[in-house]
């Protein structure tokens, strides 16, 4: 068998093997599965495996099948990880703790939405284009994971995922994380980016893989999410997998990335666009007025 024959085999192999489990490979070790309009990873250690966000509250049954199908039966993550804690990423996130019995993981800057303390600010349907106008129906409350959420490490390393960085991310919440790979340069971006365009209702059918900005209505913070893109637009990544949008691999990805960064732009109006969202790690503490201009910064607290 020829060199190339193997090649071809073993894609074929693997594309058989993802159709089986619902899951697509991404790099090694590493899957990808969408669950309606958003993706979850399954990420191999050396222990089984970690589960990187959740998906929608009810797609705990398409995870656990797809956990079993492609590790084995009864088969299940050391943990899970969240890269925040919006309802499309953290929405099965305790079922699925409970049933396995393990910890979920998450930001300090995201543990209020995570414990009952806060909600998440309102989300900005302003902008226009197909995900703000979806956006109008999207919950913005937090949750309550009591004693299974754990804060991540100052340190960016949890003891169940060896090898990998998580870093702090933020500009779509305050306490968004992206994972990152050095060994074969492998970025889990959650929504810090899309790899689609979400303002397009084409794009919502066809899932053309192009970098774009993360999320507007629920993007609270337009000065850090550029800082962010910038940062992982810097570790030159192989392969990008995000919340939104089919996995980017491909050896121009690295540039394809760089391009998007030095062009990375808010939308022309919003809420958010000029003013963020401010908050601690008590939560929300202010929201600029809906209308909110370049001029003039007027903070609203929550209980005006």
């Amino acid at each position: 068998m020829t060199q190339f024959s193997k090649i071809v085999l073993e894609t074929q192999e693997t594309k058989e093997e993802s159709a089986a489990s619902g899951l697509t490979k991404v790099a090694d070790g590493v899957f990808h599965t969408k669950i309606i309009f958003v993706g979850a990873y399954f990420v191999d250690t050396p222990d089984g495996c970690v589960l990187i966000d959740t998906g929608l509250p009810l797609s705990g049954g398409k995870i656990r099948r797809a956990a079993e199908n492609h590790y084995g039966a009864n088969s299940k993550p050391s943990a899970i990880i969240l890269t925040h804690g919006h309802f499309d990423h953290a929405g099965a996130a305790l079922a699925l703790a409970e049933q396995w019995n393990i910890h979920i993981y998450a930001h300090r800057l995201e543990m209020p939405y995570l414990t009952g303390k806060s909600d998440y600010p309102p989300q900005d349907p302003t902008m226009g284009g197909a995900i703000a106008q979806m956006a109008r129906f999207f919950p913005r409350g937090g949750y309550d994971f009591g004693s299974r959420v754990h804060q991540i490490p100052e340190s960016g390393r949890i003891a169940e995922m060896p090898g990998w960085k998580i870093l702090h991310t933020p500009g779509h919440t305050a306490g968004h994380i992206s994972l990152w790979r050095e060994s074969d340069k492998t970025l889990l971006a959650g929504d810090a980016l899309a790899t689609m365009n979400l303002d397009s209702w084409t794009s919502q059918i066809t899932e053309k893989r192009e970098f774009c900005n993360p999320p507007a209505p629920f993007t609270t913070d337009w000065q850090s999410a550029r800082r962010s893109v910038e940062l992982l637009a810097d570790l030159e990544p192989n392969q990008v997998g995000a919340g939104h949008g089919q996995p980017m691999t491909g050896a121009d990805t690295a540039r394809r990335l760089k391009e998007f960064a030095c062009n990375f732009a808010p939308p022309r109006k919003g809420r958010y666009v000029n003013n963020p969202a401010i908050a601690d790690e008590s939560g929300v503490i202010a929201v600029p007025r809906r209308f909110a201009t370049t001029s003039k910064l007027s903070l609203a607290l929550l209980s005006s």
